[in-house]
């Protein structure tokens, strides 16, 4: 993201139409005409000067916070998905909205909070990963903070109701935490929590990727309607104007995806043709080409923009089926931040000759088994050059489709890992709260050191009271080196 551009962060990627025309009424005093959508479902303009967004907050009457510094994180969601594709039974667009109302605070870590049964919005693409689970109001949580190398699950489900107290919390310890069990034995001695046991591992099923363009059915008399700019530079005047018909029309919400393009559900039969002419005036396209939707590109970069635009006339000279795939073009080498089946990756021209005018080479990787699910990259080609690359995405994509439906479900990878024991500490069998004698309970009056058959016999669990018979010896370990 150029460090010009400062952020609107809509939590959770859902505005409503009467928030969004305030923010537009502010750029636009700001003298913008236009404003990107950012991957992590935000909106992102530029602006001269910090002082500038604090004029303009003061305009707004949501408080609407302009966003300059890059350590805050917007929190993604799968919200825009609800009821327009398919959805773990008991998770609503309302269950979203509460727990999103809940976070009370700014994240520096990415927070994602997704359905496992749709698509459109990624997984695994933040530090935190609630991902929800049969089990109603119960989240898996994959975390992967910013200094560790690999992701881990939490050992225990998250209650629905803890998720902000249980991010709020590791937001202040995380810079000191190694691994997940140290993590959970952390915030198990911080915080009381409605945890729940894991019955089963998180199995992630295949599916192909979502159509999210153009107006489509919701229900017996409803529509939902998916919106896409090729060059991600959404008109002002067109929204500010859009807002006003979903204002008229008893439409609540308006979604941000992570793709660019945003998503409106809930139009009623008999607002369809007044929509339809709207649309028409403006001269709305609302049937891209499969071939130049699903790419992420580096917001207001004309460079990458220009590359996608060449490879995409490319596919289309030579009838290229690219169907189901994403795509991510990247500039920094290494980071892999885009959830995309397939990444272009520029690479930095060599430091000896910096003063001098290069042709770019590009790395090609792509997930295992395309699936960004798998969160296993592979390399196909490196330091090639910009002409190679529609011969090796063309490649990929006949790729793609030979190994189409031979490996349908993908399971998170259980690396086996060298651990050495640190000391054994007695866990309540019920909410898993350890006690640990080094530390005692400070709640119950137990001073540290104290061993645990030293406790009296009606001690019992300070968070769900279950007696000391209860408790069972385990072992804390943490990964070789």
């Amino acid at each position: 993201m150029k460090d010009d551009l400062h952020r609107v962060l809509l939590k959770g990627g859902v505005t409503s139409p009467g928030e969004l025309k305030d923010i537009i009424s502010m750029l636009e005093t700001a003298g913008l005409k236009e404003v990107h959508f950012g991957s992590r479902q935000d909106l992102l303009f530029p602006l001269k000067e910090y002082k500038e967004g604090e004029k303009l907050e003061n305009l707004s009457k949501f408080n609407t916070d302009i966003v300059v510094d890059r350590g805050y994180q917007n929190i993604v969601s799968s919200y825009v998905s609800a009821d327009v594709f398919d959805m773990t039974y008991w998770l609503k667009g309302s269950t979203y909205l509460y727990i999103l109302e809940g976070f009370d605070y700014l994240p520096q870590l990415k927070i994602n909070i997704t359905d496992p049964k749709q698509r459109l919005v990624p997984l695994f693409s933040g530090n935190l990963n609630f991902i929800a689970s049969e089990s109603e109001d119960y989240w898996y949580l994959n975390v992967k903070l910013p200094h560790w190398q690999s992701s881990a699950y939490y050992p225990v489900l998250v209650y629905s109701w803890d998720m902000v107290t249980i991010s709020k919390t590791i937001e202040t310890i995380y810079e000191d935490i190694s691994d997940v069990d140290e993590l959970f034995y952390v915030l198990s001695k911080k915080i009381d929590t409605n945890n729940k046991t894991v019955d089963k591992p998180l199995i992630v099923p295949y599916l192909t990727f979502p159509y999210y363009e153009g107006m489509n059915r919701m229900g017996i008399d409803q529509y939902w309607l998916g919106l896409y700019w090729r060059n991600n530079k959404y008109d002002l005047s067109f929204l500010k104007e859009f807002c006003g018909f979903c204002l008229d029309n008893s439409i609540g919400k308006i979604c941000i995806t992570p793709w660019k393009s945003f998503i409106v559900k809930g139009i009623k039969q008999n607002s369809r043709p007044e929509l339809e002419r709207f649309l028409g005036q403006w001269g709305i396209n609302i049937r891209h080409s499969q071939l130049e939707m699903n790419w992420h590109v580096p917001v207001d970069d004309s460079e990458a923009l220009e590359l996608k635009k060449f490879l995409v006339r490319s596919f289309d000279q030579n009838d290229i089926s690219t169907y189901g795939l994403t795509f991510g073009i990247s500039n920094d080498v290494g980071k892999r931040s885009h959830f995309a089946s397939i990444i272009i990756e520029k690479n930095s021209a060599p430091t000896l000759v910096k003063d001098f005018e290069i042709r770019p080479t590009y790395n090609v990787l792509h997930f295992e088994n395309f699936d960004p699910n798998s969160q296993k990259y592979h390399a196909y080609a490196q330091d090639v050059d910009k002409i190679e690359l529609p011969g090796l995405l063309m490649e990929l994509s006949k790729k793609y489709f030979e190994q189409l439906g031979k490996a349908n479900v993908q399971k998170e990878p259980q690396e086996k890992k060298e651990e050495k024991i640190i000391r054994s500490v007695y866990q309540c069998t019920s909410c898993f709260t350890v006690y640990d004698e080094f530390y005692g309970d400070e709640k119950a009056g137990i001073p540290k050191g104290t061993a645990f058959v030293d406790l009296p016999e009606d001690y019992h669990c300070s968070v769900c009271e279950a007696p000391k018979k209860e408790f069972d010896v385990v072992e804390l370990h943490m990964e070789g080196v």
